[in-house]
């Protein structure tokens, strides 16, 4: 291929000389382009001669050659003026769209050509489900998916990845096991995007039974699918699991990869074992923002606070600059320690110190903060007085505090500000029950449960799980499932026994009930 000055000079000579010019010759000039400004250089010779007009064909190479540098603007532009566009040009756009965050674009485009009179095809399908996943357009992504079997995509593999990738980010892991299962050929790509669905909408369980099944079938697992995993043994509190998975991810070489060696400090403290965490946190060969917020994470999980922030000033002094997750991790380390001055000091460290405003979630870490400390209406004045506005969950935090101090009267208003938000959150609704019960207002917790049942607001049953002989066991209020549930209520009953003796006595002021027993 000639160089591209001497493509640009032999167009210009053979223009002048006003001899025919073969198309492939300005074919190949286009895309012998190397660099941005030589194709705009092609492209202003192309406009100066008219070439567009009489050549049409070269419009969508142009277009084709923007899309490959990135200047999706440029290439707008041009798409507009083709005047029949083929699929491919149009897959590219939606793919070049998807892949530059520009979601929204990239649906618009479907929408388009939907309108063109032209079929999507399996090159469609996959970029489209990405964009519906990258923006949780669920229902948008099922009448997607009703595209995909209309126009007899749903046997490619890249499609049926992207469904299961779709349902998966939008919370709906029914149906992206469902495309999971209907996928006639299974690829890495596939599993993952089962796996990480099932890890990150919390369904832990299945995540490893998924993992496991994957391993049956002889696919090796990637560094998402691992992540995954030790995600699901930490929030089950599987450390035996966790541990098996720290041992895969040494053999598979997957250990010095700084993402896993993070997963594994945040299982290891998640399941309790906060010295392991330390131990591979000093063993990481290299240490970044994020492996440092996750130490600092771990000892706020555990309630130390102090550990919490000698970890932050040694991260600084590593020089590692702190970012967001950094300081919501410090400042709830400082809340759940009851740590109400250092809180206060680091929270204005983020704008004084390192110039950043701080975000909903750092506001929410320090209502939280002098919530516990009974600082109840300097809490609310400086939610009142956010650069942002409050959602639930702060008010919920301050209802929380309200609750522990026993405040009604500014439970009362706050509980107004929750649900003129109309969440649906069963928790605000208890806490307010709650603290109604604990003054002997009846009357008033049977209102709350009115409201509850008229907004179709129902709590979740709550629930415990416990690892025993590496598997894990879920129990939730009076369950009675476990086949040897008779020998351990049994056991509850002589520790109860023995509670009492040692000078137990029922906590019963939240109780939703007027008892004494």
């Amino acid at each position: 291929m000639p160089p591209i000055t001497n493509l640009i000079s032999l167009s210009r000579l053979a223009l002048k000389s006003l001899c025919p010019i073969s198309t492939n010759t300005i074919h190949s000039l286009i895309k012998a382009c190397a660099h941005p400004d030589h194709l705009k250089q092609v492209h202003a010779q192309l406009l100066t001669h008219g070439l567009h007009h009489h050549l049409p064909s070269l419009l969508s190479t142009t277009t084709l050659s923007y899309l490959s540098f990135g200047l999706l603007d440029f290439a707008f532009l041009l798409f507009r003026s083709i005047p029949n566009p083929s699929t491919y040009i149009w897959n590219t756009l939606i793919r070049s769209c998807a892949t530059h965050a520009r979601f929204h674009h990239s649906l618009h485009l479907y929408s388009l050509l939907l309108s063109s009179g032209l079929r999507p095809d399996k090159f469609t399908f996959p970029f489209a489900l990405k964009s519906c996943a990258a923006l949780a357009e669920l229902q948008l992504g099922r009448q997607l998916h009703q595209h995909v079997l209309c126009f007899g995509c749903a046997d490619d593999l890249f499609v049926g990845a992207a469904l299961v990738d779709m349902y998966s980010k939008c919370g709906d892991v029914g149906n992206a096991r469902l495309s999971f299962d209907k996928m006639s050929n299974r690829d890495l790509v596939s599993w993952t995007s089962m796996i990480s669905g099932y890890a990150h909408n919390g369904c832990s369980t299945e995540t490893l039974e998924f993992f496991r099944l994957m391993q049956q079938w002889g696919v090796k697992a990637n560094r998402v699918s691992l992540l995954s995993a030790l995600l699901a043994c930490g929030n089950l509190g599987a450390l035996g699991r966790g541990v098996c998975f720290h041992c895969y991810a040494i053999k598979t070489g997957f250990e010095p990869d700084i993402l896993v060696a993070t997963a594994v400090v945040d299982m290891y403290a998640k399941c309790g074992s906060l010295d392991l965490a330390r131990l591979v946190f000093e063993l990481a060969d290299e240490k970044d923002v994020v492996g440092w917020t996750a130490m600092i994470a771990s000892y706020g999980y555990h309630g130390l606070g102090k550990d919490a922030i000698a970890v932050f000033d040694q991260m600084v002094e590593a020089g590692v600059k702190p970012n967001h997750a950094t300081f919501t991790s410090l400042l709830s380390a400082c809340s759940h320690s009851g740590l109400l001055e250092e809180g206060e000091t680091y929270f204005h460290l983020i704008s004084d110190t390192f110039g950043v405003e701080p975000k909903l979630h750092h506001y929410a870490c320090m209502v939280d903060i002098l919530g516990r400390a009974g600082k109840l209406y300097e809490a609310q004045e400086l939610i009142e007085h956010m650069p942002m506005d409050p959602d639930s969950s702060l008010w919920g935090s301050l209802l929380g505090a309200c609750q522990i101090h026993g405040d009604l009267d500014l439970a009362e208003r706050i509980a107004d500000r929750i649900f003129e938000l109309n969440t649906n959150h069963s928790g605000y609704y208890v806490l307010l029950s709650n603290i109604y019960a604990a003054k002997s207002r009846w009357s008033d917790v049977e209102r709350v449960r009115k409201l509850m049942v008229g907004r179709k607001v129902s709590k979740v049953q709550g629930f415990s799980m416990v690892e025993f002989d590496n598997q894990v066991y879920k129990f939730g209020v009076g369950d009675r499932s476990h086949p040897q549930s008779p020998e351990i209520y049994s056991f509850l009953q002589e520790m109860l026994a023995e509670m009492k003796q040692l000078g137990y006595v029922p906590l019963v002021e939240f109780a939703l009930h007027d008892a004494e027993d």
